[in-house]
């Protein structure tokens, strides 16, 4: 409620400081939304939509995730020509700015709660809240993303691999779902403008993982249940725990790696009988066992973009560090969980 209360005020107030953003609309993400958080809700993510027209995207490199995003013709509203480079790019950076120094003017006159913006993460997507919520702090991601309907890029032909698991339709409804792309900076790039932004299908991520069964009334009120979820929250508890103990060497992972690695799981036991409910525990090992051996591999393949490998090359030894830890936990009990 009161995240809600806070995002309204700050969506209004959006709306009404510049009218590139008057059509924004507010969307969530992440795992309360997707109703696998395990520990309290203390971290929101909440996607701001902007609808745009025509626009082209050529790729940054060669991932098939990042984008320079320019527009076919120029948008009626005269106002984006501040966001845009002089070769016509429109930068990711130059409007997260302007966002952020509307939404820190604004947190001064949400009243009755204390608000507050923290600093900037170094290639982080995402504004960060603190709302004061005693004896806690609750922080929300704030995502600003561009929704454009239009057909998705070259780069996702081959992914979504979901005609066993989900359907043919399913998938080919998904792929007609407009296209995501978040303001996040490529690390890769030569030069470092801030203007390239990311593919996202966090959208098509939530329902999938809402509507996960093989047949339509999996886990519905009179339906069979299976424990899919279950093992998704138990694999980002895990990783949670982890990160906790080892701050330093895990600090590169995070749980969009689980949750892939969860997803392609789903593909390889397509079916409703492989998750039985009272199997939670093989279920989990069994996720646990194919993410270690994508550990060891060094080869998380994005579930979307066949071509793009989430796990870098350069980061062999904390791959393996983790996947150390992992097969310590299974051997012994997941004595992480009890500490």
């Amino acid at each position: 409620t009161l995240v809600n209360r806070v995002v309204l005020h700050l969506v209004q107030a959006i709306r009404g400081k510049d009218s590139c953003f008057g059509s924004i609309e507010r969307q969530s993400a992440g795992s309360y939304y997707e109703h696998v958080k395990i520990t309290e809700p203390n971290e929101f993510d909440i996607m701001l939509v902007m609808p745009v027209e025509r626009i082209q995207l050529d790729e940054s490199d060669d991932t098939g995730a990042y984008y320079y995003v320019s527009f076919k013709r120029n948008p009626k509203e005269k106002g984006w020509s501040k966001f845009l480079e002089e070769d016509g790019k429109l930068s990711a950076f130059k409007m997260l700015q302007a966002l952020r120094d509307i939404i820190k003017q604004e947190v001064k006159n949400i009243k009755d709660v204390e608000v507050t913006v923290a600093r900037k993460k170094a290639g982080s997507p995402a504004i960060t809240l603190q709302i004061k919520n005693p004896p806690s702090e609750i922080s929300v991601d704030i995502i600003l993303t561009l929704e454009v309907q239009q057909s998705w890029p070259l780069s996702t032909q081959g992914g979504l691999k979901v005609e066993q698991w989900l359907g043919t339709k399913a998938r080919r409804n998904f792929r007609f779902r407009s296209l995501y792309l978040v303001a996040k900076q490529n690390k890769r790039e030569k030069v470092l403008r801030g203007n390239t932004w990311r593919l996202s299908f966090s959208h098509i991520e939530k329902d999938m993982i809402n509507n996960h069964g093989n047949s339509k009334t999996c886990c519905e009120s009179d339906g069979p249940r299976c424990c899919r979820k279950g093992c998704l929250k138990l694999l980002k508890y895990l990783l949670e725990q982890l990160k906790m103990k080892y701050p330093k060497e895990l600090e590169k992972f995070c749980s969009y790696h689980v949750k892939t690695a969860f997803l392609h799981s789903c593909v390889t036991w397509p079916n409703d009988s492989d998750w039985h409910l009272g199997d939670l525990d093989h279920c989990f090992q069994q996720c646990l066992g194919f993410f270690v051996d994508c550990l060891q591999r060094s080869q998380l393949t994005h579930f979307f973009i066949p071509q793009y490998n989430l796990f870098s090359l350069e980061d062999k030894a904390r791959h393996h560090f983790l996947s150390r830890k992992i097969s310590h936990e299974l051997n012994n009990g997941f004595p992480v969980f009890h500490e």
